[in-house]
């Protein structure tokens, strides 16, 4: 079915370009010593907040398509929901769904998986936290059960620590509630069950967008070959390494788990099944690759043992990442660049590689690529490879030199653009660096409005979750760093210079990223289509 939109006979659009301008990471928080947003000097933004068009909307929970609203929000469901214009069933909540109705364990991927196991060796990888953004290790609990179950007789776990969804240095409690499901199905169903490697998820394996491929080789090393340093047991290696220096879970070496011998417990062999149990994709990527891809020419392999390698998902669907998966994808078509595609209207996206897929994969329904090379522009700007705390500016300038160039061209309509810093930034948990970046882009904001007002043009303001808002919680007297993301509520603003009084706004009560897209066709001219989430402003006459 061809795709069209109505356009609007009370607005036609401005005669300059719409600018959504995503500031990841920055949420509505109250304001104090915490809120690297509010502590930080940024008129630009306060100013855009203060107006007469600015409003707060969800963008954790149910509105972006997460199974409750204690789930925080992420830059993926995030985007998402901004591009598509609707909320989507998300990575957990899908995965939850096909664990408790069965279905993930009738696919022929499982049985494959199960079945190498019964004479060989099933190896779980992942995300080891419930911070439900990435996994969550009772998916993994429910895998290795129907595993054991079924008759696998061993079974090897490569856990990655989280400290960045999670509490900074929480990855005992969760090593001891991992050996406590290990020691209850080894007396159950007698499978040989252990922890076999691991490592911090920033220093190994979960890479995203290739930014770090030595992460990767890393991470690949140690699960696959048991390169790493030796411990006894997964709490003594993290222990040893917290008595070393004061670095959080996610930025913890390799380590391996070793035999009275000093040998790694875990190796993997041929014929042996290996699972990502990552329901999110961007850091599943490229370790699939590694695992899945015969011609594979990223980093050295070395003695590549024949595994059969599946995911939780598949985690990229035109490039079938990777080819075997154990829950279907959400399906998101008929998005807001298909239908700007469709009208003929150009566009650009522009952000540095740390969230370059958001405004082009995840924005696009989880597709890759162009959707038409004629109407559309993608910039990626290459993030620096360094702690973000030491250089909380990140690429934001380079970003808005590249945005107002595209917006002085004439050429684009539509323009949208992601700064990193308040998400990576906050997520170092440095409280300093994390005011120093809201100041970065408030300065590189105020050159984007100046260059919208020229132009008589619109630029929206929002975010998609939260995360600078808040970087420590305080206990028994002391600041704990909060490395996570928030359940805030996130800034929309209109900055429309010509503004005549033909359209106010007016958000439902449950507005969220979803309402975002809608807008915009309205911005730009047009009705939105029929099933989309409601517009967040209305006209004063009848459009």
């Amino acid at each position: 079915m061809a795709l069209s939109l109505q356009p609007l006979t009370a607005f036609h659009g401005r005669p300059g370009p719409v600018l959504l301008v995503i500031a990841d990471g920055v949420g509505l928080a109250a304001p104090g010593p915490s809120n690297a947003v509010t502590e930080a000097d940024t008129p630009c933004m306060d100013a855009l907040i203060a107006g007469e068009f600015s409003t707060a909307l969800a963008a954790h929970g149910v509105a972006v398509g997460l199974p409750s609203d204690d789930d925080m929000g992420n830059s993926e469901v995030g985007h998402n929901a901004l591009g598509a214009g609707r909320i989507f069933a998300q990575g957990a909540k899908l995965v939850n769904k096909a664990i408790e109705d069965g279905s993930i364990f009738t696919t022929a991927v499982w049985e494959t998986v199960v079945d190498r196991g019964r004479s060989h060796t099933v190896h779980f990888i992942g995300l080891h936290s419930d911070g439900n953004i990435h996994s969550n290790v009772e998916q993994l609990y429910r895998l290795m059960e129907a595993a054991a179950r079924a008759g696998v007789g061993r079974i090897r776990l490569h856990i990655l620590l989280d400290g960045r969804d999670t509490p900074p240095r929480s990855a005992l409690v969760y090593i001891a509630g991992t050996e406590a499901v290990i020691a209850d199905l080894t007396e159950r169903w007698g499978t040989d069950i252990a922890i076999a490697s691991g490592g911090g998820r920033m220093a190994i394996t979960m890479d995203r967008y290739e930014a770090d491929w030595d992460m990767v080789a890393r991470g690949y090393a140690c699960h696959t070959h048991g390169i790493g340093r030796p411990f006894r047991s997964a709490a003594e290696a993290v222990e040893t390494m917290y008595a070393e220096s004061d670095q959080g879970d996610q930025y913890l070496p390799a380590f391996v788990i070793v035999d009275e011998s000093g040998l790694p417990s875990g190796v993997m062999s041929d014929g042996d099944a290996v699972v990502f149990h990552n329901f999110r994709g961007d850091r599943a990527i490229e370790i699939s690759r590694a695992y899945d891809e015969a011609d594979f020419d990223a980093f050295d392999r070395g003695d590549r043992p024949e595994v059969y390698f599946a995911g939780m998902l598949q985690y990229d669907g035109d490039a079938l990442i990777p080819a075997n998966y154990l829950v279907e994808p959400p399906a998101i078509e008929r998005t807001m660049s298909e239908y700007l595609v469709a009208e003929r209207v150009p566009s650009f996206a522009v952000s540095e590689t740390q969230k370059f897929g958001h405004v082009t994969y995840f924005w696009n329904g989880n597709r890759s690529g162009y959707l038409d090379d004629t109407l559309e522009t993608y910039v990626e700007i290459p993030s620096d490879r360094i702690e973000f705390d030491r250089a909380p500016a990140m690429k934001a300038a380079e970003i808005t030199d590249a945005t107002i160039e595209l917006l002085r061209s004439g050429r684009y309509r539509f323009g949208r653009i992601n700064f990193a810093n308040g998400d990576m930034v906050g997520h170092t948990g440095v409280l300093r660096a994390a005011i120093e970046a809201m100041e970065v882009v408030d300065r590189c904001l105020a050159r984007l409005v100046g260059v919208i007002d020229e132009l008589q043009g619109v630029l929206l303001f929002t975010a998609d979750h939260g995360n600078a808002d808040i970087m420590f919680t305080e206990s028994e007297g002391r600041r704990v760093p909060k490395t996570s993301h928030t359940l805030s509520p996130v800034p929309f603003v209109i900055h429309d210079p010509a503004h005549d009084g033909v359209y106010r706004l007016t958000p439902p009560p449950d507005a969220g990223l979803s309402h975002v897209a809608s807008t915009v066709f309205n911005l730009l001219g047009f009705a939105p289509p029929a099933d989309y989430q409601p517009s967040l402003i209305t006209f004063a006459t009848a459009p």
